[in-house]
């Protein structure tokens, strides 16, 4: 199902891997990630991300529906390139498909997907998705290179890792943050709509929501963390706040 996308508004997809996460440290249904889609959407969210990993160590199959069934909220699935997720992708038919880097031993996305590199593996994976008619994007580091290699497989989106961004301070932070602006300009230039996340919090998220050619933000550990504390709703409402703030 495609839904509309508002022009100009920066949008808030949250991902709620973390809520199943928890989930399946004990086994059975609680806490629902699905019952997070449903407060998210409550509160104004603009999106669900999911990340359907090989080893199912958070969101499992069963959820993608259930999200889906539970909110009119497009789904952004997130994904390896291999056969077993297109299949799964072209089954559920997800909003949009996020194509990100993924290593079993990792404990989150460490890094953007080399589209560069691996150009050839992924050009079947993107036009099977985009003839779906599944809006494709690819996780990317903010790198000339890697837009360069979004071009070439007419990918519409990229999103932004701003792992580097986040873990830097000072000076580093600031080449860092040019480097994402710069590279989101670029995007924007060349018809691709760019996204950015990782590692987003209340205290680093407003330099990033500040660069206008941006359209989603992704955003989801801190806010399932910080919702331990404060609920899942107070949570989305007040990172919500800091990015309106920031435009």
């Amino acid at each position: 199902m495609n839904h509309p996308l508002q022009p100009g508004k920066l949008r808030l997809g949250v991902n709620i891997d973390h809520v199943a996460t928890i989930r399946n440290a004990r086994g059975g249904d609680h806490p629902d990630p699905v019952r997070a889609a449903e407060i998210v959407a409550k509160v104004g969210g603009d999106g669900i991300t999911a990340h359907l990993r090989e080893d199912r160590r958070h969101i499992r199959d069963d959820d993608l529906r259930r999200i889906q069934d539970a909110t009119d909220l497009p789904l952004n699935l997130e994904m390896a390139a291999t056969e077993d997720m297109v299949k799964i992708a072209l089954a559920h038919m997800p909003h949009a498909a996020c194509i990100v880097p993924e290593k079993r031993e990792e404990r989150t996305t460490e890094g953007g997907l080399d589209a560069a590199g691996l150009h050839n593996q992924l050009v079947p994976v993107v036009s099977r998705l985009l003839d779906a008619g599944i809006r494709v994007s690819l996780f990317i580091a903010p790198e000339e290179r890697q837009l360069e290699a979004a071009i070439r497989l007419k990918a519409p989106v990229v999103e932004f890792h701003t792992g580097e961004y986040a873990n830097a301070t000072g000076e580093e932070q600031a080449r860092e943050l040019k480097r994402v602006a710069d590279m989101a300009a670029l995007a924007a230039k060349n018809g691709i709509e760019p996204h950015a996340g990782h590692g987003l919090t209340y205290n680093n998220v407003q330099a990033i929501a500040a660069i206008p050619q941006l359209a989603e933000l992704n955003i989801g550990h801190y806010l399932i963390g910080e919702a331990v504390f404060s609920g899942l709703e107070s949570a989305v409402l007040r990172m919500r706040e800091l990015m309106d703030a920031a435009r």
